[in-house]
Formats: C-alpha cells, structure tokens, sequence
C-alpha cells in the first residue's frame, strides 16, 4: 500500500501539477476567446434559457421516452455528480493548504470552466448516438472517436484516446464517485449522530481508525439504497436527483447565509485576503516554509475541477440524455452548472470559513482539519448549549450531496463501460452495476485514502484526453455557436447544424421545423 501511495503521488503530481491544471486552464481561455466571451456577452441569454426556463414544462416536463430525460433532470443529475464533498470538504482543503488566495484561482478556473463545459455539451450532444436500450449514448469518448478520429490520418488515436478515456472514468467511477464519497458521509453521519451501543462495538482497526459496527449498518443501508434507484437506470436516477438537488442546494444556501450575514462585517477583510493572496502568498500560512505561489494556482484549480468537473468530460455524459434537439441548448445548461456549482455554493462554503472565525486569516492557524472546518463554522451560529446543530446540519448536506454524487457518477461508469463492453455491453453494464453496488461496503469500512487519493489521479488522466479532443473539435464548437446565434439570437434564416448522423440530424431538423422549439 505504501508503495502504491508513493507511485500513485508521483503520477498525480505530473497528471495535475505539470500538465493538467495548465492545460485546464488554456483550454477554458482557447474557448472563451473562440466563442467571443460567450458567457459574458450572452449572459443574459444563457440565464433567460437556464434558470429562466425552470417554469417552463418543455424543459422541466418529463419526456415519457425511454431514450432521454428532460433538460431539467439532465442538469440535475449533472449537479448531483458534481455537486459534492468537493463543495465542503474540497473548498476547506484548498484553504486550508493554498490558503484564502485559492479561492480566487477556483473562480478562475470555473470562469474558464463555464465555456470548457459548454463546448463538451455541445460536442455530447452532436455526436451521440442510441444504444442497444434505445437510450441516448455520448460522451468524450465519442466525440474522441468519431470527431478527433475523423481527421485525415487520426482514426487510430482517436480510437485509442476514446478507450484510455473511458477505462480512466470507469476506475474513477469507483474511487471519486463511490468509495471516497461513502467514507466521508459514513464518517461524518456516524459522528455527528453517534449510537454508542453501535459505535462502541469495533470490528477491526487501521491506522488510526476503528471501523465500528455503526458504520458496517450505515454502509449496509447506502448500499440498499443506492442498489435500489442504480438498478433501475437513469430514469430513476434523473428522477431521484431532480428532487433532492434543488432542495439540498437551496438549503445549503440558505444556511450558509445566515452564517455570512451574521458575520457581514468580517466579508471584506474575507475577499481582500482572497484577492491579495491569491498573487502574493502570506509568509504566515503554511508553517516554517509558508505556502508556494504554484501551490495556491494548483490547489485552487484542481479543487475547483474536482468540485464543477469541468474539463473532465464526464457530466457530459448524462447531459448527452437531454431530450434537447439544439446541441447549444444543452451547452447552455453547461455554462449554468458550473456557475451554480462553484460561483454560488463552493463561493458560500469559502465566506463561511472565512468569515466565521475558524481560521485565523492573519496566522493561518485552524485548530481544524478540513473534513470538520466548515461544521464547527456552522456551530458558531447552529448551536445552542452541548447541542451542536451546525455539525448535523453539516452531516446531513455531506449525506446528501455525497449520496447523489454516487449516483451520479454510477451512470457515467455505466456508460463507459458500455463504451468499452461493445456489442457484449447489456451483459458487461448489469455486472458494472452489481460490483458498483457491493463497492460501497468498502467505502463504508475502508481505513485508508488511498482509495480517494487514485480515484483524483484517474480524474486527472480522465481530463488529459478529453481535452485533447475538446481543443481538437473547437472549430466545431465555433461553428455550432455561431449557427445557433444567428438562428436562435439574431433570427436569420440559416440551416441548423444538430448532428453528426444525417439520419439524426434530418429528424431533429423537421422536429424543430414542427414544433418550433427555441
């Protein structure tokens, strides 16, 4: 194991350190100057046709069609795999390692991100295709294959970037989307609401943990449940997650404001430590060494795509199951789940840290770790007497947000398997989601986070070819955008461009013809 580890931090290093962060970055700018500042200069049309639309029953209707879910289910199921332990545990984390100063190169990235998501919806979009369920398959691993691989002479890299691709994300599925996701919600859920007939009962120790018979029922129970809505497809899933997604966002919000309200006076010292140090470290943070400028960029980058997964082309492949006809659509909703994920809740989840008092912003000391961090925030104001509200508070948005992480992510392995399973895939898919399942045991009584720390490694090589094949389709992306501006937003009588397949793109051609979507 202690091998593995020092492999594994090697590999992480150069996947996220030396290439990724970087070439997350360039890819987010090369597609924000592309599309002319899209999420700028159309902001008001991206909201009007996102949040905006949310009364609208064409996008939130379900579509009763086994092939697709409705716009709105696509972004929440998205939501659900993206909005996760990132958004608290993440965001305290980079803090706590980059100091204040990360927070400002996450809203970068997720500035960037808003356009790198965008371009991958659209690409999903453009290039699915339905698979033996009659159900809408895409993802990076297509657009790879049939867009990159459509170039004269590269059929076989594509090809062979489509299958590194969906291995990576099938591992990562495990890691990111199931074990890591269950030990924190076990850890914290067994914590905050302690039985101690259960928890005194230890099964076996390692390290320095004790796995109890508290946490082997609260596993057994995640596995049910999660066995329960995973079996029975996305249907299932988008309809799991359109109902707890935006309670537990709102929620979230909520408290979290209440938290910075009552704390007001102390945000502007809060945003004058994130700007300042975002560019010039604090000697005091970090000990005897203090924190490295890259170390801020990386910690911030990286935690801002492990929360919104922007460039990791994996929400791409349940946004590929909208029922939308226009590619740009979809691509609009890309722009939003990355501004709600990281602008609105990991922006809440740093005010709280650092407005509460948890942290000293001078010295750069926290007496806690950044699994507890924003918890004890919560409990400055959510608690009364011995009774610690803010830490259930807490417990419960981590149960929440983690628990439709895993669902979330149980569809994009499912389809990378799928992807890789060929014409065996209905056989191969249903074993996926039985080990899936069983994983989650595992999680539950795992001690060590060697199983997390992999799972970010696989995030990285995940990243690495999709954004290849995104840069690589970006005069597609271009050309899509500039077909939908002047159909959709200057009223021009042109063609549409919807997809790949003449077959498909003639018959979403007369649907809008007929029904005169917008």
């Amino acid at each position: 194991m202690q091998k593995l580890a020092e492999i594994n931090d090697v590999v992480n290093t150069f996947v996220w350190t030396k290439v990724g962060v970087w070439l997350l970055i360039a890819t987010g700018l090369l597609l924000t100057i592309l599309t002319g500042f899209f999420q700028v200069t159309r902001i008001g049309h991206w909201m009007k046709k996102t949040v905006g639309s949310l009364f609208d029953k064409k996008v939130t209707g379900h579509t009763g069609e086994r092939a697709s879910i409705s716009q709105f289910q696509a972004l929440c199921t998205a939501l659900a795999a993206t909005v996760g332990v990132g958004n608290i545990a993440g965001v305290s984390a980079a803090i706590i390692t980059g100091g204040p100063g990360a927070v400002f190169w996450m809203w970068l990235a997720a500035f960037f991100g808003m356009m790198t998501n965008y371009s991958e919806n659209i690409l999903g979009i453009y290039f699915r295709r339905k698979n033996h369920n009659g159900e809408w398959s895409g993802g990076a691993m297509y657009y790879l294959q049939d867009g990159l691989g459509g170039y004269k002479g590269m059929k076989g890299v594509g090809k062979a970037l489509a299958i590194i691709f969906a291995i990576c994300a099938a591992l990562a599925s495990f890691g990111i989307g199931n074990m890591g996701q269950i030990n924190k919600i076990v850890i914290n859920f067994t914590s905050a609401f302690d039985i101690k007939a259960l928890s005194g009962v230890v099964l076996y120790s390692g390290g320095d943990k004790d796995v109890t018979l508290y946490m082997l029922f609260v596993g057994i129970a995640l596995m049910i449940l999660v066995g329960v809505v995973v079996i029975g497809g996305l249907q299932r899933i988008a309809m799991v997650a359109e109902k707890i997604i935006p309670f537990m966002v709102v929620m979230y919000v909520l408290g979290s404001l209440v938290i910075i309200f009552t704390h007001i006076s102390h945000v502007g010292t809060a945003f004058s430590h994130i700007f300042s140090m975002a560019f010039t470290p604090n000697a005091a943070w970090g000990g005897a060494t203090g924190v490295a400028f890259s170390t801020i960029i990386t910690q911030g980058c990286k935690r801002g795509v492990f929360s919104n997964e922007a460039g990791l082309g994996s929400s791409v492949m349940v946004h590929s199951n909208s029922n939308v006809k226009e590619p740009v659509k979809q691509g609009l909703w890309g722009i939003f789940e990355v501004f709600a994920d990281t602008i609105i809740i990991c922006t809440m989840t740093a005010l709280v840290i650092l407005t509460s008092g948890v942290i000293d912003l001078d010295k750069g000391v926290t007496e806690y770790s950044d699994a507890t961090l924003v918890a004890e925030a919560f409990n400055t104001i959510f608690k009364v007497g011995n009774i610690e509200y803010g830490r259930y508070f807490i417990a419960i948005a981590i149960l929440l947000f983690a628990f439709t992480t895993v669902l979330g992510w149980s569809h994009y392995g499912s389809k990378a398997v799928e992807y890789l399973a060929g014409k065996n895939a209905p056989l191969v898919t249903k074993i996926y989601k039985f080990i899936f399942v069983l994983m989650i045991l595992s999680g539950a009584l795992m001690t060590s986070s060697i199983a997390w720390d992999i799972s970010d490694t696989f995030n990285g090589l995940m990243m690495i070819p999709n954004l290849i094949g995104v840069v690589a389709m970006s005069p597609l992306v271009v050309r899509l955008t500039k077909n939908y501006v002047q159909r959709r937003i200057k009223g021009e009588k042109v063609d549409p461009v919807l997809s790949y397949d003449q077959k498909i793109q003639e018959e979403n051609a007369k649907a809008i013809e007929e029904t005169g979507e917008d």
